[in-house]
C-alpha cells in the first residue's frame, strides 16, 4: 500500500471525561483516555480525535507504541494538513523569531509550543541542528526543513548545512531508532556563533543535546552587571557560557567548574577565542564534591552561578531531585560572601516554580542566609511558553543577593 502522507487514517474516540488536558488547551491524548481506535489506523499517520460522544476535537499524529498517543496538530475540522499547512507554520514560527529574538543563533522552532509535536530545530549561525523525538513529525521532517531553508534564504541566509542530532533515548518509546548524521552534504560541525557580544564554538555533532543551550540566553546577559569586579564561580559550566558571560562583563576571575572534561576542553577553547584565558579558567569536578572542599578552604565569591543538568525527567524522581536542589543551593550559599549574588536554576519540567521557590527557601534556612530578589527570568522567548501546555514551561532562573542574619 502506497503511504500517504496526509491521509487521515482512521478516528480516535476518548472514554467519558477523559481528555481534561487537552480540552484545556494541552496538545497530547494519552494511551488511558481512549476508549477505541477506527479506521485503517497506522503508527505515525493522521487521525481525526472525537469525544465520547462524538464531539469532535482535533487532527493529529498517533502512535500506539508511545503513552503519548496521539500528538495534536489542530483543534479546526476544516484544516487540511498538507503541504501549504506546513509552509504556513513555518513561517510563523520564523516570523515570531524575527520579532522577539536575535536570530543569529535561535531555536527556530520549539515543539508543541510552536504547533510542531516532538521537532525541535536550532539556527547555529549558518547551520541548521534538527531533533526529531515523535514518529508522526519524523515522517515530514525532510519536507518541513525544506520549507525552513526556503524561507531562511528569502531573508538573504543561506544555511549551509543541516545535522540530525535525534539520539535521545525517548526516540525508543516512540518506536524509533536514535539517529543523529548529515541531512545535507558534510560540512565541518563545529561552528562558531556569537551571543551577548561572547564568541563560542558548538560542537553540533558531539555537543550535549543540540550543541548548545540557547534557552539561557537573557538570563546570561542578566548576570553582566552583577559580575564586574568579582570573583566568579560558575557550577555546571557545560561549555563556558555563563563563565564567559561574567569573564566579558569585566569579572575580577572566574572559576568554571564541570564534571565532563570534553565540556572543560571545550570551555578552555573557548575562552582563547574570547581572550579571556588569564581570567577565566576551569576545572573538571564533581560539584557536589568540591563545594564542601572549597567551604572548608575558606573561598568566597562575589557571585555563585548555579546551572545544573535535570535532577529530574519524571515525576517518580522528584522527591530525590528537591534533595539535590537544595543541598547545591545550600553549598552554594555559604561560598557566597556577604552581600553577594547567587545565581541557580533549574531546567527541569517536573520542578515546578513553586516547588523549586521553596527548595531555595529551604536552602537558605539551612545556610542561615537571607535572600533579597534581583531577577526573576524564564527560557529565552525563542523557546516559547504556550499557556495550558505545561509541558513547554521548564526553565526557572533567579538571581539573588545573599546576605547573612541581622
Amino acid at each position: 500500500m502506497k503511504d500517504n502522507l496526509y491521509e487521515i487514517t482512521g478516528t480516535v474516540t476518548l472514554n467519558k471525561g477523559a481528555g481534561r488536558s487537552l480540552k484545556a488547551g494541552g496538545m497530547w491524548v494519552y494511551d488511558n483516555e481512549i476508549s477505541s481506535a477506527k479506521g485503517t489506523v497506522r503508527d505515525g499517520g493522521l487521525v481525526h480525535v472525537l469525544d465520547f460522544d462524538g464531539f469532535f476535537l482535533g487532527t493529529g499524529f498517533i502512535n500506539r507504541r508511545s503513552k503519548i498517543t496521539v500528538r495534536l496538530l489542530s483543534r479546526k475540522k476544516e484544516t487540511v494538513i498538507d503541504e501549504a499547512f506546513w509552509e504556513r507554520r513555518v513561517r510563523d514560527a520564523w516570523n515570531y523569531r524575527k520579532q522577539t529574538v536575535d536570530t543569529g543563533s535561535c531555536r527556530v522552532i520549539f515543539g508543541e509550543a510552536d504547533w510542531f509535536p516532538g521537532l525541535v530545530v536550532d539556527k547555529f549561525s549558518d547551520v541548521l541542528v534538527v531533533e526529531s523525538l515523535a514518529l508522526g513529525i519524523d515522517r515530514f521532517k525532510p519536507l518541513i526543513v525544506g520549507i525552513l531553508r526556503r524561507v531562511l534564504s528569502e531573508d538573504g541566509i543561506r544555511i549551509r548545512g543541516v545535522y540530525e542530532r535525534s539520539d535521545a533515548k525517548v526516540r525508543l518509546q516512540e518506536g524509533m531508532e536514535r539517529f543523529k548524521g548529515f541531512l545535507s552534504e558534510p560540512f565541518d560541525t563545529r561552528v562558531q556563533i556569537e551571543e551577548n557580544g561572547v564568541k563560542y564554538l558548538v560542537d553540533v555533532q558531539d555537543g550535549q543535546k543540540t550543541g548548545f543551550f540557547l534557552d539561557q540566553k537573557h538570563n546570561r546577559a542578566a548576570i553582566h552587571r552583577i559580575s564586574a569586579g568579582r570573583r566568579v564561580l560558575d557550577c555546571f559550566t557545560h561549555t563556558g557560557s555563563f563563565a564567559l558571560n561574567a569573564g566579558i562583563a569585566g569579572a575580577q576571575s572566574v572559576l568554571g567548574v564541570d564534571a565532563s572534561q570534553t565540556g572543560i576542553d571545550m570551555a578552555e577553547e573557548n575562552a582563547r577565542l574570547n581572550g579571556l584565558q588569564d581570567r577565566v579558567h576551569f576545572t573538571c569536578a564533581d560539584v557536589f564534591d568540591l563545594l564542601p572542599r572549597l567551604e572548608a578552604q575558606g573561598e568566597r565569591y562575589g557571585l555563585v552561578i548555579l546551572d545544573p543538568p535535570a535532577f529530574t525527567k519524571s515525576r517518580n524522581s522528584i522527591k530525590n531531585a528537591v534533595k539535590g536542589y537544595r543541598e547545591i543551593n545550600l553549598r552554594g550559599m555559604r561560598l557566597v560572601e556577604d552581600g553577594g549574588f547567587l545565581a541557580t536554576c533549574s531546567c527541569s519540567h517536573f520542578m515546578d516554580p513553586e516547588l523549586f521557590s521553596k527548595t531555595i527557601r529551604e536552602a537558605a534556612h539551612g545556610a542561615h542566609k537571607r535572600l533579597r530578589q534581583v531577577y526573576f527570568g524564564t527560557q529565552c522567548c525563542d523557546h516559547p511558553i504556550l499557556w495550558a501546555a505545561d509541558e513547554s514551561y521548564y526553565l526557572k532562573f533567579y538571581i539573588f543577593q545573599v546576605r547573612e542574619e541581622i
